[in-house]
């Protein structure tokens, strides 16, 4: 198979928990705030369609791997239970070339599906790098160069959405830009959804007919 065959027959993935819309439209709220302050032309803001807590990064993934990948994060999902979370506060990294909120609740059970996430990965067969301590955050700017985002991360300490219950974990495929448009932002596409927990099986109810 050629290189350019094997290219078209891959897909960029990554794991995340997605908040509620209501919750997006409060973190919204307090975006449209920062992008009034001084300098804020200078980054290059996401929106409301891209909001999410990445819990692992796959890249591109050959579509072959993809439902043992699928088959894997199931059972991740199943092994972990479902927990309270808020968007809160506010951080960057690279010195301003992200600028992000965080999270608050359950942030021992996000980790925990964050590591499980990873090795749904590895084991798969994804390549998955080095490990890396899970911080988790929702990026709401990015920067090519170094920007001073202390003040945005100041307002963003004030912020604490509604707390909601997490109970499923989405796989979601990133579709880079192909326009060349500047500002144009990827397009996100939920592959699947499990949600958290054991299976619960549902028993059939039957009429007896001697009852």
């Amino acid at each position: 198979m050629s290189a350019s065959s094997s290219a078209m027959n891959t897909v960029r993935l990554f794991a995340a928990v997605l908040p509620p819309a209501d919750v997006s439209e409060q973190l919204a709220v307090a975006v449209a705030g920062l992008r009034g302050l001084p300098g804020a032309e200078g980054l290059r803001w996401t929106g409301v369609p891209g909001w999410h807590f990445t819990l692992a990064f796959y890249g591109e993934v050959d579509e072959d791997v993809v439902p043992e990948l699928s088959a894997r994060l199931e059972r991740a999902a199943h092994r972990t239970e479902s927990f309270a979370l808020a968007v809160c506060g506010g951080g960057q990294f690279g010195h301003g070339r992200a600028l992000w909120a965080g999270a608050a609740g359950g942030l021992s059970v996000l980790r925990l599906l964050a590591d499980r996430a990873e090795a749904a990965g590895r084991k798969a067969g994804v390549d998955m790098g080095e490990h890396r301590h899970y911080k988790p955050h929702l990026t709401v700017a990015r920067s090519r160069e170094p920007f001073e985002v202390r003040p945005y991360v100041e307002a963003l300490d004030a912020f604490t959405s509604r707390t909601w219950t997490v109970d499923d974990l989405a796989l979601v495929r990133s579709n880079l830009p192909k326009s060349g448009v500047p500002g144009e932002q990827p397009r996100y596409e939920v592959v699947a959804r499990w949600p958290l927990g054991p299976v619960r099986r549902v028993r059939s109810e039957k009429t007896d007919d001697a009852a």
